[in-house]
């Protein structure tokens, strides 16, 4: 059982404030801080090369480190600068041509239905959006109806940015792989908090930042890629650690994942990241992931019952964010409001979910996500603050 005052101890940040935007930026724990402070304190010693050469082992001991929460290979897993930056290196990898199609979440985020459109524009390829069904979530009857061998990539979301559902993945991915299509997992919001086991979910390729759930730096995420699939992908931008110089006309791609990354990064960052997954695993995540389920449905429990202000979760299965409006006030005042009184939430808007803010008519919600070591008098505290604004 996960020790709260320990939690507390080794976040320093929540210690004068209640902090409620995991699904944003979440606190580091100390750790963190200080596998990535040392690293850059190392740097400025002895310089960047030495530095990183020094903690040759622990950089692959990253990898290896994800690797275990997500039950794959080492060798499968990219590191990046970013859950965006992932996903778009392997989206744009796939080839495409017209007539393709390409298959996007009824809760995309905006970022990668961005991408889609720019690449049906430049290939003649088309997108189109998979429905969602009468809870919310992914539509798998709608889907089922929809695939065929022209679908070439289908993006799935695990947990969207701007409500607390989980969708559907693994029935999907097999719907998906019943036509030979790949299928790209949007796990931004899931990693962390939800369990990732690239086996039982069974896509084709995983995007995951460090900055959220994982409680890792900002700048650092990763990318999984089906160890056979890598093999018959090549990026569309490489260097020489991507890729090997091996004749005056020629090249040889890496033999793993490797190949979706460049040699220059952000060094104490991906330690930093390291020691975020490290810190998990050694909590044991489902410990973790239990706590914050528990949290978040005991917002949405608390929530509800404040006249004036409705919740907008949707789904049959629900994550750590925990979605809400208030009467009469816009979510970025709520925000405003609550950071008045030390209480930190974000606003989640349109642009970011188009098709499923736009279908439920809403501009924005307020976003609330507790991660485990936020106490219940926390979420009292929070409870209460918005029932004075409602």
């Amino acid at each position: 059982m996960l020790e709260i005052a320990a939690l507390r101890a080794e976040t320093p940040g929540c210690e004068n404030q209640v902090f409620l935007d995991s699904a944003g930026s979440s606190l580091p724990p100390t750790v963190v801080l200080d596998a990535t402070i040392d690293h850059l304190r190392r740097e400025a010693e002895i310089g960047g090369y030495r530095a990183a050469n020094e903690r040759i082992d622990d950089l692959h001991g990253v990898k290896t480190a994800i690797a275990e929460l997500i039950n794959a290979d080492p060798g499968a897993v990219a590191l990046s600068d970013s859950a965006s930056r992932s996903w778009s290196d392997f989206f744009y990898s796939v080839p495409l041509s017209a007539g393709d199609r390409i298959l996007i979440s009824g809760a995309d985020y905006g970022s990668n239905a961005i991408a889609a459109l720019q690449r049906a524009r430049q290939t003649g390829a088309t997108v189109e959006a998979i429905p969602s069904d009468s809870s919310g979530q992914l539509d798998l009857d709608a889907l089922d109806a929809m695939i065929d061998e022209r679908v070439k990539l289908v993006s799935l979301v695990h947990v969207p940015t701007n409500g607390g559902l989980v969708n559907p993945v693994a029935e999907a991915a097999r719907i998906v792989h019943r036509v030979g299509a790949l299928a790209l997992l949007d796990a931004c919001q899931s990693a962390g908090q939800l369990p990732l086991d690239v086996a039982e979910l069974e896509v084709d390729a995983i995007s995951a930042t460090g900055r959220k759930w994982l409680r890792g730096p900002r700048g650092t995420g990763f990318l999984y890629v089906r160890p056979e699939l890598a093999l018959s992908l090549e990026p569309t931008r490489l260097d020489l650690h991507s890729a090997e110089w091996t004749a005056p006309d020629d090249y040889v791609l890496s033999p793993d994942a490797s190949r979706f990354e460049f040699w220059e990064c952000n060094v104490a960052a991906r330690l930093g990241l390291g020691a975020a997954v490290r810190y998990l695993l050694d909590l044991r995540p489902a410990q973790v992931y239990a706590a914050i389920a528990e949290r978040a449905e005991y917002l949405r429990k608390e929530l509800q019952e404040i006249p004036g202000v409705d919740m907008r979760d949707r789904g049959t299965q629900h994550a750590g964010i925990v979605s809400f409006t208030v009467d009469g006030v816009e979510p970025i005042r709520v925000k405003e409001r609550l950071a008045a009184e030390a209480i930190t939430v974000t606003a989640s808007f349109r642009s970011s979910t188009l098709l499923d803010m736009s279908a439920r008519e809403l501009n924005s919600v307020v976003r609330a996500s507790p991660h485990c070591f936020v106490s219940f008098e926390d979420l009292d505290r929070f409870v209460g603050a918005v029932r004075t604004l409602a």
